[in-house]
């Protein structure tokens, strides 16, 4: 019986530790509990107007989906090796999965796909834009299984993957 008392006794004063804990926590931490998110009631204050100049409204790949593929050029260096070296790293993590490793369609996912992924080092491939292929990135093929890119790469770095695939030549 004396067991069961003191094993209440210390429940109530880790209980109330923990109590305490979290009330000096919510009353002197300026960081908020997940649960305890900031709603605006029709009593309170409104939201701050954001400060201008902080979400774009021009540039970007708005300009990129309206340009054809004949005005789009490359801000890179094809020749600067970094930016084929840059580029084959972001073909490896981004492309090389349905492409493959050997640029040759038969990527673990590619294989699943019937027709394959296209060769990229096909001269159909080889022959098009700079600008051509940076859209298909981006924007995806209408008709075939190339998904848009567009937001999931990095500008550059879709750039960096048409330098690294131009690089490639023709087989």
């Amino acid at each position: 019986m004396k067991n069961l008392g003191i094993l209440a006794v210390v429940l109530t004063v880790v209980l109330s530790a923990a109590y305490v804990g979290l009330t000096f926590y919510d009353d002197h931490f300026k960081f908020g509990r997940m649960w305890e998110t900031p709603g605006i009631r029709p009593h309170e204050e409104p939201i701050p107007v954001m400060t201008s100049g902080i979400v774009p409204f021009t540039g970007g790949d708005v300009i990129h989906a309206a340009t054809s593929a004949e005005d789009l050029h490359s801000p890179l260096d094809s020749a600067d090796p970094k930016n084929r070296t840059l580029g084959r790293e972001a073909y490896f993590t981004f492309c090389a999965q349905c492409h493959g490793k050997k640029h040759d369609g038969n990527g673990t996912v590619g294989q699943s796909f019937a027709p394959l992924p296209m060769d990229l080092r096909a001269a159909k491939v080889q022959s098009r834009s700079v600008g051509s292929l940076f859209k298909e990135i981006s924007f995806g093929k209408p008709d075939g299984r190339q998904p848009p890119l567009a937001t999931t790469i990095d500008v550059l770095d879709r750039w960096r993957i048409v330098v690294y695939v131009k690089s490639l030549g023709s087989r």
